[in-house]
């Protein structure tokens, strides 16, 4: 497809004039690096703005991710002044598609200063391109799937985000709606203090009665792949009636898998079996935005050696329970919150002997409430709200 670039001089639109404006569509790399770096100009003056690692932002967008295995993207970059100020992406998966059958397509990696004019052209280039690919919803933002960092954050500005958690300047939300937006679903994430985790009475009750059937283990090095392969089908099975649910190939899972287990001790993550059978898994991540807020994204020169001292020496005081799943035949029986509770217990209590101080658990559903009652007797709070939302085309 040719690459789109609009340029908008004093063209009347709803009362608002657009000034020297010009969209450009990503079509080389160097326009990549180009847009992987927007964000810097975005959040310069917000302090509570980690920048993602380039590295890790690249490796992303690469056509090797397994994610475009089975979808298509295409971004752009809204330039004012000869300067990149906005940015915004477009995607269709298949597996969506196969799987709801709705023609819905994903706005995503939205960031544009606090200037209607630049939002409504970045959008409508994203819904440009999804209109000729035949979509007629759209919904975000993705970045760049469900099973990826996803939402506007609405509430919660006053603190840094976990990590694989977004961060958002307070106009997003409302300039997204003024683009003819509704919010179509809001994700929580909860924060608890480890030192402080508690089982209610009646959970221990629960977990005592259980006995000998249940089994909490960490997951098995030698034997990974296996293991991954045993928690992707489980989060599949559990999530599946979840909101916009799309499945965990086993290319991408294997691949989150491999990142993780480099950054992660062997007892942050649990498998629970009941009977002998894999049915429950947890797995607690270091917050690696307290290692890398102050390196700019770049980990050359010295970079590497900053972060991996920060993870070997000088673990991390927080974490974010960031996978989870209790296989659906068990999830409204007793054995439902009883797995859950002992994942998220054996999980912290590794994270205790780490010196960890501060969990995240992230993201829940609003309407999940059966998660959510788990999550708050255990003395989880609300500490940021994040927004997706959508649009008939």
């Amino acid at each position: 497809m040719a690459p789109t670039s609009i340029n908008i001089k004093s063209i009347s639109m709803n009362d608002q004039v657009y000034k020297d404006i010009q969209i450009k569509e990503v079509t080389s790399k160097q326009l990549l690096d180009t847009f992987i770096r927007v964000p810097w100009s975005i959040y310069r003056d917000d302090r509570n703005w980690v920048p993602p690692l380039i590295a890790e932002r690249k490796e992303a967008f690469s056509p090797r991710h397994p994610y475009f295995k089975h979808a298509q993207w295409r971004a752009w970059i809204a330039y004012q002044d000869g300067s990149p100020v906005g940015r915004i992406s477009a995607q269709i998966d298949e597996l969506h598609q196969q799987r709801y059958q709705n023609k819905t397509g994903f706005f995503g990696l939205i960031e544009a200063p606090d200037d209607d004019n630049v939002f409504q052209l970045l959008f409508e280039a994203a819904e440009n391109w999804l209109r000729e690919q035949g979509m007629r919803q759209v919904a975000g933002p993705f970045n760049l799937g469900i099973n990826q960092e996803i939402g506007v954050l609405v509430d919660g500005f006053d603190s840094p985000p976990f990590v694989m958690m977004g961060h958002s300047p307070p106009y997003y939300g409302a300039a997204i709606e003024r683009c003819g937006y509704q919010g179509a679903q809001d994700l929580l994430a909860y924060e608890m203090d480890n030192n402080t985790l508690t089982i209610p009475r009646i959970m221990q009750a629960l977990i005592r009665r259980s006995g000998k059937r249940v089994n909490v283990r960490c997951l098995n090095k030698s034997k990974r792949e296996e293991e991954l392969e045993t928690m992707r089908d489980i989060f599949n099975d559990a999530w599946e009636n979840n909101w916009n649910f799309v499945p965990f190939t086993r290319e991408e899972f294997s691949a989150v898998g491999k990142e993780l287990l480099m950054l992660l001790p062997a007892d942050f993550i649990h498998i629970a079996e009941l009977d002998g059978e894999a049915v429950a898994f947890n797995v607690l991540i270091p917050n690696i935005n307290e290692a890398i807020s102050d390196l700019n994204g770049r980990l050359l020169p010295f970079g590497w050696a900053k972060l991996l001292w920060r993870l070997k020496v000088k673990f991390p005081k927080t974490a974010r329970v960031a996978l989870m799943g209790v296989r659906q035949k068990y999830q409204n029986t007793r054995f439902g919150p009883a797995l859950a509770y002992l994942v998220i217990k054996a999980a912290m209590d590794a994270g205790t002997q780490r010196g960890l101080e501060r969990a995240e658990m992230s993201w829940i559903l609003q309407h999940n409430h059966a998660v959510r009652n788990i999550i708050e007797s255990i003395g989880g709070e609300v500490t940021k709200r994040y927004r997706m939302y959508e649009k008939y085309l």
